[in-house]
Order: structure tokens, then sequence, then C-alpha cells
């Protein structure tokens, strides 16, 4: 026999994942009697935690540093 306590986060998971999707739902009805258009907000795409994204003017200094120290290393010789 199964605790109710150990299948508890079972049933709650569907429910927490459909929260957004009924928060939405709820504002747009009520938009709605008042007359106005409610747009969803734009969702970020989630990121990793563990490796941050790098800045698009980093990224491309750091790729030239290299090259530019490879490039002048074959001047001097």
């Amino acid at each position: 026999m199964v605790c109710l306590a150990c299948l508890l986060p079972l049933f709650l998971i569907p429910v927490v994942n459909a929260l957004p999707l009924l928060f939405h739902l709820v504002l747009g009805r009520i938009y709605q009697l008042f007359g106005w258009e409610y747009r969803r907000p734009e969702r970020v795409p989630p990121a990793c935690p563990y490796k941050p994204a790098a800045k698009k003017g980093d990224e491309g200094a750091s790729e030239s540093k290299p090259q530019s120290a490879a490039a002048e290393d074959k001047k001097e010789d």
C-alpha cells in the first residue's frame, strides 16, 4: 500500500504545469469583459544556469584576439 502523501506530487505536477495556461485564459476572459485586447507576453527561452550566455560583443572580440596575435607572430618571423 502506498501512502497518499507519496502520490500527491504525481497529481500536483500536471496542475502546476497547467497554471500558466489557466492564468492566461482567465485574464483573457477578464479583458474580454472590459472590451480590451489581451495578448500573451512573449516568453524568454530558458537559459542554462551553468554556462552563462556569451555576449555578442565579447564573443567576436575573443575570437579576433588569438588570430591577430598569431598574425603578429608570423610578421615578426
